[in-house]
């Protein structure tokens, strides 16, 4: 799934690629999924895009836009976006392909689940995204310089969160938008943390320590090209090797050499050392 970096990498090429062409095709539901959500009727999509030129595109939380003149496309993570230059081959499944005037398009398809939308500028997408894309917009931005620890720590100083697990704190409720499980995971080993840490019990010393943890393992996965378990625009898969993960599960931590132990907690698995990350 994408995450904040993933998605401003996805961002920042879909604007170096696609910026100024103008769309000549839409089709949507190549392939249907149950779990591809539309705004309204996808078969009106080629009617509100076809012949709108390509503005800019942004990264809010895990999600990316694309302005079309008047219109904004808007793509959850789950959603696997690729350019494909003219005649490349296309992807046996798909379930929106914006075609361009030069012949070069670029597709999407959910994996499990995902939200593909198309509204009008200055509306929101309808459904169950709609609360996402308001938070994401309304909040900064966990990679921009308005992340800054004034805000963070009055984030975590609201006794609302004191209750909180360090997962349930950082990955859950669009408390930081962008930021989730997958992430999430390699900025609690370099804080030094367990998933199920209680946010009322950090000192301001590790509350600090966590957001520095947060600014240095995102931006470092951003510079990366994304996580290793990702791909990005090109279907290239990113540089940053995650500490944590799946594929990390079961063998030594790279710090202390303990097995690294996954759990189930909150909804998903957690990865950690049960030696460097500490309750």
């Amino acid at each position: 799934m994408i995450e904040a970096p993933e998605a401003r990498l996805l961002a920042m090429q879909l604007d170096r690629t696609i910026r100024g062409k103008r769309i000549s095709e839409v089709i949507p539901l190549f392939s249907p999924h149950k779990f591809a959500w539309f705004d309204g009727d996808p078969d009106r999509y080629a009617s509100l895009l076809v012949g709108r030129c390509v503005g800019g595109s942004r990264s809010l939380g895990g999600l990316v836009e694309i302005d079309a003149d008047d219109r904004r496309l808007l793509f959850s993570d789950g959603v696997d976006l690729r350019f494909r230059e003219p005649g490349a081959p296309l992807p046996s499944k798909h379930q929106l392909l914006i075609g361009f005037e030069d012949q070069s398009c670029f597709t999407a398809s959910v994996r499990m689940y995902g939200g593909l939308f198309c509204f009008p500028a200055g509306a929101s997408p309808e459904g169950l995204y709609a609360p996402y894309y308001r938070s994401a917009k309304d909040k900064p931005q966990v990679l921009s310089e308005d992340f800054s620890l004034d805000y963070f720590l009055s984030l975590i100083g609201s006794s609302f969160v004191q209750g909180k697990s360090a997962k349930a704190f950082l990955a859950t409720g669009q408390t930081i938008p962008g930021l989730g499980n997958g992430v999430l995971q390699d900025i609690l080993f370099r804080a030094g943390l367990h998933p199920r840490t209680r946010i009322g019990s950090l000192p301001d010393r590790r509350r600090a320590l966590l957001y520095e943890s947060i600014r240095h393992t995102l931006r470092e996965m951003l510079a990366s090209g994304g996580r290793d378990t990702e791909t990005d625009l090109f279907g290239r898969r990113g540089g940053y090797a995650c500490i944590l993960s799946k594929n990390t599960a079961g063998k030594p931590c790279p710090r202390c050499g303990e097995t690294v132990r996954k759990e189930s907690y909150l909804g998903g698995s957690v990865y950690y050392c049960p030696v460097c990350q500490s309750f």
